[in-house]
């Protein structure tokens, strides 16, 4: 992962117009799933393979192996996020968010996954806070605004 690279895409998303966002963010993903090895880098995507077959328990053993060998790669500690949230468990999900957010605290994939989990446990007034921390980072994240209106529709009472 080349951090000049990485923070030349986040400024880039930050001023990003609809037709560019997309793109950049799909830089950005790329960016952010290079280890700078080749066996990690495997690693991850046989965990994400494992996530995209719906198999959390493989996912999980990919991740763990994967952040394992590489305790300094975020990308490892968010797959294996998404793969704890997929099982359901919501603990061992948060803690990996709190070491993505560590090692890359612009990740706004691991801050979205935050919101979706604190959303669901209905810590209304965290996840409305993390979905404005994500907008300071991404603007024109797709769903984010419709998120955000969503939870301060329901923090105000007003029947959704």
């Amino acid at each position: 992962m080349d951090t000049a690279k990485l923070d030349d895409l986040f400024a880039q998303l930050l001023q990003a117009d609809p037709v560019d966002a997309p793109v950049i963010e799909q830089n950005l993903f790329a960016e952010l799933s290079r280890s700078g090895s080749d066996a990690m880098d495997l690693l991850l995507e046989r965990g994400r393979e494992a996530i995209a077959m719906g198999d959390s328990r493989l996912a999980i053993e990919h991740m763990t192996a994967l952040v394992d060998h590489a305790p300094n790669f975020a990308e490892g500690y968010n797959g294996r996020a998404t793969a704890y949230y997929i099982a359901g468990l919501y603990g061992p999900a948060m803690a990996d968010i709190g070491t993505t957010l560590t090692l890359e605290p612009r990740h706004f994939g691991a801050m979205s996954g935050m919101a979706l989990i604190l959303d669901e446990l209905g810590e209304y007034d965290s996840a409305l806070t993390v979905l404005k921390a994500i907008r300071d980072i991404y603007p024109l994240m797709e769903g984010l605004d419709e998120r955000i209106e969503r939870l301060e529709l329901a923090l105000s009472g007003v029947a959704l």
